[in-house]
């Protein structure tokens, strides 16, 4: 009795030698490209357009951006500036930060111009718009984007909503830890435990200031309120 495995081979072999095999099989091969020809021709335009698609949205979208950072310029030479509705709005030649959003979605640009409008609307205390913007900020540079995370947490602290602010000021703090920045993240955190009610999670952020970044400027406010802390946690 053949077995499956010897079976299979006399098959393969049947097909390599046997030339009227090899006929019938390209015979079912040409009868189900005739009966299929409509939807395989689909499938075909489909993955043509499909890619094309692709390709022209990813051009478009590299031309824009070029256009996009061009027409911004001027906005960021405000904002610099401390000209801030000019960089907002621009001055009726040249665009603002939120016409470059709304002209040049999906943008590098754009998603600069986010963060931008994110930190004008913090300052002028408008914490709900900024944390519209803020929010859909992304950055390749961990300095940058550890900033915007801490900046979301401000808006955050300022709405009340304390949770929301730890998290990202713990994102923040956690983001290319370096001596310069992140001291002022972690101050950050500690408040916002305190806040919270989290006294003993406020006082270990504390001590980290005090054991990793004691040449920041922080060091000297940590111990203090570290101190102060631990006195209430021991009553």
């Amino acid at each position: 009795m053949a077995t499956k495995q010897s079976k299979k081979t006399q098959d393969q072999n049947d097909l390599i030698e046997n030339p009227e095999v090899i006929a019938s099989r390209l015979e079912k091969g040409e009868v189900f490209l005739k009966q299929n020809s409509k939807i395989l021709a689909g499938v075909l335009i489909a993955a043509v357009v499909l890619i094309g698609g692709i390709l022209y949205f990813q051009i478009n979208t590299q031309n824009q951006n070029v256009d996009a950072q061009k027409e911004m310029f001027q906005a960021v030479y405000f904002f610099e500036q401390d000209s801030i509705q000019l960089a907002l709005d621009g001055d009726g030649i040249n665009p603002g930060f939120l016409s470059i959003i709304e002209d040049y979605p999906r943008t590098d640009a754009a998603n600069l111009a986010n963060f931008y409008v994110g930190s004008i609307y913090l300052s002028e205390r408008k914490y709900a718009e900024a944390l519209t913007h803020l929010e859909q900020f992304s950055a390749d540079d961990y300095l940058v984007q550890a900033k915007a995370y801490a900046l979301i947490g401000d808006a955050n602290m300022e709405l009340g909503n304390v949770d929301q602010a730890i998290t990202n000021y713990k994102k923040a703090a956690d983001t290319n830890e370096n001596k310069y920045f992140t001291p002022k993240y972690l101050n950050k955190l500690a408040v916002a435990y305190e806040e919270s009610g989290k006294i003993q999670e406020a006082i270990a952020t504390y001590t980290t200031i005090e054991e990793v970044y004691y040449e920041s400027f922080e060091f000297a406010g940590a111990r203090k309120h570290k101190a102060r802390l631990e006195g209430l946690a021991a009553q």
